[in-house]
């Protein structure tokens, strides 16, 4: 089985331009060499950053040379893809930060062989406005561009000439690219298809006899219909300090059953055949969560390393089935940063009280009911007192005490050292 097939069975692709001859390309056994573009509009990829990373990951495995463009340049100016409004614009001291973090983002993914980063900045710059509007501007035909998708959606609300040239500016980076690194396929999410190939026409319009291809990625949605990639909290990024690993694995393992083969195809590099047994498992035994679990484990390795990973695992095996007490102070700062939380004294006091007065309980009469109910746990042990005096500095170097209501319900309890 070739790449081609490959992703189609991981259904990965929506649409690919001249199908037959980009087979054919493949099938000579000639490496290519293709790009994605990201622009530094925020300081970390998320997981729907990933989507089209992948699948050029799995080209770099099949020996296929990727280029990553980071757009210095393009993202100066902001695209319109996806928004009602315009992009709010960024100094460029904040474009070149946002560039050297997700620059150490792509190397990890990456590697350092086999692999090419490059900023259009670097070739955008350095083209003059009359250079512009001759060079390519004389090239595109407005009523083309008015009619993509990515602009007419636009057009009721209103939409910027600096806006309106970013596919423009797009098509050059694919015919730079084309031209000086012999780059001949460009990879892009399927809300991109426009720009994609209005790359490929500037391109056979400069060298008519050019071989270049366009590949995107179907649109992600859940079983449910919504958006793939967000939580109730918000985006899941790849940076461990907006999400930590066991945050980002936790993510994974809590996939609905109906999406999970989807996720292990597109997401993993699990051979057909263990996805395939795991598809069973799901169909079987779904109680297990067997698939979640290899889901999870396989993207918390590629995105943080297997240490993470392991160390995610621990975590949530402690948190929902072992000793709280056995948690450091590290591993609950990673697995309650987004959990509730509330501050408290390092003064001892009564559990009654103590419940009351942090608000977790509304009442003493209802504090008094889930003690004896069996309800409240803290640091792991089983309230059953109502004389208890807590003793805020006894575990976790007195800087937290955890306090579990039910089966699931956990706060974090920040002790302020008075």
């Amino acid at each position: 089985m070739d790449i081609l097939e490959d992703l189609q069975w991981r259904q990965a692709i929506q649409q690919v331009s001249d199908e037959t001859n980009f087979k054919r390309l493949l099938a000579s056994g000639k490496k290519i060499s293709l790009y994605c573009g990201v622009d530094p509009t925020g300081d970390s990829l998320h997981i729907g950053h990933l989507i089209p990373f992948i699948m050029l990951k799995r080209f770099q495995q099949a020996g296929h040379h990727p280029y990553i463009v980071i757009g210095g340049g393009t993202g100066s100016i902001g695209d319109p893809s996806g928004r009602k409004t315009e992009r709010q614009l960024q100094t460029m001291d904040q474009v070149n930060r946002n560039k050297a973090a997700l620059t150490q983002q792509m190397r990890h993914i990456f590697g350092q062989d086999n692999f090419t980063i490059v900023d259009n900045y670097d070739w955008l710059s350095k083209i003059s406005l009359l250079d512009f509007l001759r060079d390519y501007g004389k090239l595109f035909n407005v009523n083309t561009m008015l009619n993509k998708e990515i602009v007419a959606r636009r057009l009721e609300a209103g939409i910027s000439f600096t806006e309106f040239t970013y596919q423009i500016l797009q098509s050059v980076d694919f015919w730079h690219l084309f031209k000086y690194e012999q780059v001949q396929v460009q990879i892009g999410g399927a809300d991109q298809w426009g720009n994609l190939t209005a790359g490929m026409d500037l391109i056979h319009k400069k060298q008519p006899q050019a071989e270049v291809f366009a590949l995107t990625i179907p649109l992600m949605l859940k079983a449910d219909g919504t958006k793939f990639g967000k939580t109730a909290g918000g985006a899941v990024w790849l940076d461990p300090k907006k999400t930590s690993p066991f945050e980002f694995y936790q993510f994974w393992l809590n996939q609905d059953d109906r999406d999970v083969i989807k996720y292990l195809k597109f997401f993993t590099f699990l051979s057909h055949e263990e996805i395939d047994q795991l598809a069973v498992e799901v169909a079987h035994h779904p109680e297990k969560r067997t698939a979640q679990r290899r889901l999870a484990q396989e993207v918390t390795t590629f995105v943080h390393g297997k240490a993470a990973m392991q160390e995610a695992e621990k975590i949530s095996q402690i948190l929902f089935g072992g000793d709280i007490k056995e948690l450091s102070v590290a591993q609950i700062e990673q697995a309650f940063a987004k959990m509730p939380s509330v501050q408290a004294s390092a003064q001892p006091q009564n559990i009654i009280n103590w419940l009351v007065d942090l608000k977790l309980e509304p009442s003493k009469r209802q504090a008094r009911e889930d003690v004896h109910n069996g309800a409240i746990s803290l640091n792991g042990n089983l309230v059953t007192d109502e004389q208890l005096l807590v003793q805020p500095d006894e575990h976790f170097e007195g800087k937290y005490m955890i306090v579990r209501k039910g089966k699931k319900n956990y706060t974090l309890v920040h002790i302020k050292n008075d």
